[in-house]
């Protein structure tokens, strides 16, 4: 657990330049501390957690520089493209990003939304990723079953979303290593990026430094 204030962490990021970091409004009484964030760090954070039409400007005018959006798209289980086009209209497609964040059944991936708790029927596929693909600029996917066990990514997901995805992509869970970096590079040919949490030193975990994770991204960059 993470023992600093969140503009500790923004400006971090904004002298390491890393970019493109999430901020999450995880249940109520989050607000202060994400406009917090943003404001040590305006245009360099993605901010997610309750993203809807009523307050996408509001938090693009905080700070935000894209806005994570999920359980807003989907109404009794079903994916409403309505909504994502209405959302998109509004604000531009390149501040949107859509999650699918998804948990696996016995055949495939299926969108998880409310934390995770409501497994919806839209699969994480080609097609759903393609039909969604107009409505924003990158899609995040978490790995619901393995995210904060830290015993591994989902390499079969991974390499879907390398295969399916037509805009960039970023997928976490289970990330423990440094070399899970050097995994997804692999297994997705450069296609998919890893967004690491729980196990950075920077929150209390063991597994991994995030001084390493910045040289790694700068190799990358070379």
């Amino acid at each position: 657990m993470a023992d600093r204030g969140p503009a500790y962490f923004a400006s971090l990021y904004r002298e390491d330049q890393c970019s493109g970091g999430h901020v999450i409004r995880l249940g109520g009484g989050n607000d202060e501390a994400a406009r917090e964030a943003l404001s040590a760090w305006p245009g360099g954070l993605q901010l997610g957690g309750g993203i809807e039409i009523g307050n996408a400007q509001a938090w693009l005018d905080a700070g935000a520089s894209k806005l994570i959006v999920t359980s807003w798209l989907f109404e009794e289980g079903e994916l409403s493209l309505a909504r994502a086009q209405a959302l998109a209209e509004l604000v531009g497609p390149e501040r949107v990003v859509i999650d699918l964040s998804c948990r696996r059944g016995e055949d495939d991936w299926w969108v998880a939304t409310d934390r995770w708790q409501t497994v919806t029927r839209t699969r994480v596929n080609g097609e759903t990723l393609q039909r969604l693909s107009g409505f924003c600029s990158e899609f995040l996917v978490h790995a619901a079953d393995v995210e904060g066990l830290r015993q591994g990514i989902d390499e079969e997901l991974v390499s879907r979303l390398a295969e399916a995805s037509p805009l960039p992509c970023t997928y976490a869970g289970g990330g423990r290593e440094l070399q899970d970096l050097e995994r997804v590079e692999r297994l997705s040919s450069g296609r998919v990026d890893l967004t690491l949490g729980s196990a950075l030193d920077l929150f209390g975990g063991d597994g991994v430094r995030y001084a390493d994770c910045v040289a790694w991204n700068r190799r990358q960059a070379d």
